[in-house]
């Protein structure tokens, strides 16, 4: 590393997760530029994913994206869930990197899961069960 970009930037790590999936998201300061797993977040393959990764860089504006560089990495879960949990980790570093309150009441009104998370999770398989709520077949015949 460069001893200016040691001294002169901040920089922010913020977590994001969705079912299995867990992203770590780390800004600082740069020239707008963002990496998923070190893909560019504009040639990420699924397009629907891509879209929701970049919602909160959308609702921020070109004056906050333009400044930071945000590096991404996510494991587990599938393609949305890691979608999902890439966007959280955006909108929290955003959010500690700024510390603007009107970035952050923006993304509420938005979607308060971009923020908050999702707490749902999969039910635990009960004993002696095919799945979580499913019971044996009765036969009366």
């Amino acid at each position: 590393m460069s001893e200016a970009r040691l001294q002169g930037s901040k920089v922010v790590i913020a977590v994001g997760k969705r079912k299995t999936a867990i992203a770590k998201a780390v800004v600082e300061s740069g020239k707008g530029r963002v990496w998923v797993n070190g893909v560019p977040i504009e040639i990420w393959p699924v397009e629907v994913a891509r879209m929701k990764m970049m919602e909160p860089l959308l609702l921020a504006g070109k004056e906050v994206w333009d400044k930071v560089d945000i590096r991404v990495y996510v494991r587990g879960g599938g393609v949305m869930a890691q979608a999902d949990a890439v966007r959280t980790a955006i909108a929290r570093a955003l959010l500690s990197y700024t510390g603007n309150e009107e970035l952050k009441r923006i993304f509420n009104e938005y979607s308060r899961s971009m923020i908050a998370g999702d707490p749902r999770r999969t039910e635990p398989e009960k004993w002696m069960r095919y799945s979580a709520r499913r019971f044996r077949q009765k036969s009366y015949r």
